[in-house]
C-alpha cells in the first residue's frame, strides 16, 4: 500500500505558553549573574556586557517606557542594525503588548514609507543612520506619508526616551497566543506581506531548534544574524534566552570580526545562511583563528551544498544542521537532527519540528501525495502566523480552512518523513509546457569545482515561453568555463535542463537575511545589466 505524503513531529518537547517578557524574566530568576548579552563591536572599547538580571532590569525599563507612550496593540517599528538596545527593545514591547514591526536597515524611503503605512505604525525606533543610510532623514522626510506615525525615537536619544518613563505605569497581562510581532516577507519575489506572529510561536520555536541543534544550557551563541529576520530576532536572541546562554551580537556580518570573536569569547554555535559559510571559509584568516570551542551549527535559507556540510563538520569537529521554513512559521517546520547522516543533511530539511505536522500535496487539487512526489509542502501546527496583517484575500491564499500553511515549497517526502526541496512554486521555470525546477540544477552546478555560488533563474523567451539561465559566482582561485559547465550539465542533467544563458557574478543581490533575490536577477537582465559570460572580456570561451 503507497504511503501517504503525511507526518508529524514529536511530542517533546512540551508546548509552553509563555511570553517573551516571561521567558526573560524566568532566566533572570534561574541565573541572574549569567551573562546574558556581549555586545562584539568592532572596536573593543564600546564592546558591553550584560548579565540575565541587568538584561531583564533594563527590558523592563523599556517596557514601561514603551507603555507611557503607546497602547498595548499599536504597532511600533525598529529600523536599525544589530545592537543590544534592539534585543531590549524587543523585550521591551512585547512586555506592553505592543506589536513590534521589524524592518530591514537597508531599505530606502519608498520601502520604508510602505511597511509604516501597511502596518499603520504609531511608532519608531531608529538609528541615525547606518553604512552611510540616513535613516533619521528618511523618516522625518516620509513622517507625513504615514498619518498613524506620532512618535519617532532616536536611538542616539536613547537615554531620554528611557528617562520619559512612567514607572507607575502597569503592563498589561498578556497571554501566549497574543500578537507581538510583525515580520515582512523578505522579499525574493518581489512584494512583501506582514506576518502577524504571536509569543507562542517564536518562543517555542526558537528553543526547539536550538534543543534540536543540541545546544547546550549556558552555552555561547553568536548572533550575527539581522535581527529584523526571524533567524536573528527568534532563532538566536529566543533561542539562546530559552537556554540561558549568553549570545554575542555581531552589529554587521564580517568575516574577520567573526572570527576573531568566536576566538576572542570562545563561542560554541552559530546559525548563519550558507553565503555567510561561505565567507568564513574564504576568509585568510580561517585557519589562524582558534576555532575548537565550536560544536554546533545552523543553517538555511538556500541550498547548503554536500561539500560545504562535510568541509564544516570536518574543519570545526562541529555538528551541521540544516533548518528550513519561512516567516510565517515563526520561522521553522522541519530541521534535520544533527547525529543524522551527512547525505541526509546534504540532500534534505529533515523531519518535522516537535508539535508540527507536514503533507505535500497537489497544488492544483489539494490532495495529499504518495510518498516521493513532488508537490507543495504544507505545514500546520502551533508555529503557524495568525495572519497576514489586514491582508485578508491574502491570508486566506496562504491558510486554509483546516489551518494548514500552504508555502509555496516544492518538496517530496520519503517515507520517515523526511523532505527534499525540489524548487518553488513560483521560481518554477516552465519551459516549453514542461516544469524545471532550479533547485536541481543549482545542486549540480555547487559540485563543480569552479562554482562557488548560484543561482537558476527562468527568463522569458519568445520561443519556449521560459528559457533557464544560470547566475554564477566563481569559487577562489578559480574561472569557471562556459562550455566545460555546459558538457558538465549534459553529463548529469537531460537537455532541456541546461541554461541557454550563463552569467558570470561578481556579487548577487541579496535580501537583508541573505537570499539570493532571483527577481533582481531577472529584472536586471532584462534592462541589460548583466553581459553573458561569453561577453564578458578575459572569460575563456
Amino acid at each position: 500500500m503507497t504511503q501517504a505524503s503525511y507526518t508529524r513531529g514529536p511530542d517533546t518537547p512540551e508546548i509552553v505558553n509563555t511570553t517573551l517578557g516571561d521567558l526573560l524574566k524566568e532566566a533572570a530568576t534561574e541565573v541572574p549573574d549569567r551573562t546574558a548579552m556581549i555586545f562584539g563591536h568592532a572596536e573593543i572599547d564600546q564592546r558591553q556586557e550584560w548579565t540575565y538580571a541587568e538584561m531583564y532590569h533594563d527590558a523592563v525599563r523599556v517596557a514601561q517606557a514603551i507603555a507611557t507612550h503607546f497602547k498595548p496593540g499599536e504597532r511600533v517599528a525598529i529600523w536599525s542594525q544589530n545592537t543590544p538596545q534592539w534585543i531590549l527593545v524587543e523585550f521591551g514591547a512585547a512586555m506592553a503588548g505592543v506589536i513590534l514591526v521589524t524592518v530591514n536597515p537597508s531599505y530606502q524611503g519608498e520601502e520604508l514609507t510602505y511597511v509604516l503605512k501597511q502596518s499603520k505604525s504609531a511608532g519608531i525606533f531608529v538609528s541615525p543612520e547606518y553604512r552611510g543610510n540616513k535613516m533619521m532623514g528618511t523618516v522625518l522626510r516620509v513622517q507625513g506619508e504615514c498619518p498613524a506615525l506620532r512618535k519617532i525615537v532616536s536611538f542616539a536619544a536613547w537615554e531620554q526616551f528611557l528617562d520619559s518613563a512612567d514607572e507607575n505605569v502597569e503592563l498589561p497581562e498578556l497571554h501566549a497566543t497574543d500578537p507581538c510581532m510583525i515580520q515582512y516577507t523578505s522579499g525574493t519575489t518581489g512584494f512583501p506581506k506582514g506576518a502577524l506572529l504571536h509569543h507562542r510561536g517564536l518562543v517555542n520555536n526558537g528553543y526547539h531548534t536550538m534543543n534540536r541543534a543540541q545546544v547546550s544550557a549556558g552555552d555561547v551563541l553568536l548572533t550575527m544574524m539581522p535581527l529584523f529576520h526571524t533567524g536573528g530576532c527568534v532563532l538566536c536572541v529566543l533561542g539562546a534566552v530559552s537556554h540561558r546562554a549568553t549570545q554575542v551580537i555581531v552589529e554587521t556580518f564580517e568575516p574577520g570580526l567573526v572570527l576573531d570573536l568566536i576566538d576572542n569569547y570562545k563561542v560554541n554555535s552559530w546559525n548563519s545562511v550558507p553565503t555567510m559559510l561561505v565567507s568564513l571559509l574564504e576568509h585568510p584568516n580561517f585557519t589562524e583563528r582558534d576555532t575548537s570551542s565550536v560544536h554546533s551549527l545552523i543553517s538555511g535559507g538556500s541550498i547548503v551544498p554536500a561539500a560545504l556540510v562535510n568541509k564544516f563538520e570536518e574543519t570545526l569537529g562541529a555538528t551541521f544542521t540544516i533548518v528550513f521554513g519561512q516567516t510565517e512559521c515563526s520561522p521553522v517546520a522541519s530541521m534535520v537532527r544533527a547525529d543524522d547522516l551527512a547525505i541526509d543533511k546534504a540532500t534534505t530539511i529533515g523531519g518535522p519540528m516537535p508539535h508540527v505536522e507536514i503533507k505535500i500535496v497537489d497544488p492544483d487539487t489539494g490532495q495529499t501525495l504518495p510518498t516521493g512526489t513532488k508537490g507543495e509542502y504544507c505545514t500546520r501546527g502551533y508555529h503557524v502566523m495568525h495572519e497576514y496583517f489586514e491582508m485578508p484575500e491574502a491570508t486566506a491564499e496562504t491558510i486554509d480552512q483546516d489551518g494548514w500553511l500552504h508555502t509555496g515549497d516544492i518538496c517530496s517526502m520519503d517515507e520517515r518523513g523526511y523532505c527534499k526541496v525540489e524548487g518553488r512554486l513560483k521560481d518554477m521555470i516552465i519551459r516549453g509546457g514542461e516544469n524545471i525546477y532550479p533547485r536541481e540544477i543549482e545542486a549540480l552546478l555547487f559540485q563543480h569545482p569552479t562554482v562557488g555560488e548560484v543561482a537558476v533563474v527562468g527568463l522569458p523567451d519568445e520561443r519556449l515561453g521560459e528559457v533557464v539561465g544560470a547566475f554564477i559566482r566563481s569559487a577562489p582561485g578559480e574561472t569557471p568555463d562556459q562550455e566545460e559547465l555546459f558538457a558538465y550539465l549534459r553529463e548529469h542533467a537531460s537537455p532541456q535542463k541546461t541554461p541557454k544563458h550563463w552569467f558570470l557574478m561578481d556579487e548577487f543581490p541579496l535580501t537583508g537575511s541573505g537570499k539570493i533575490q532571483k527577481y533582481v536577477l531577472r529584472e536586471q537582465w532584462l534592462d541589460g545589466k548583466i553581459l553573458e559570460m561569453r561577453e564578458r572580456p578575459g572569460i575563456p570561451q
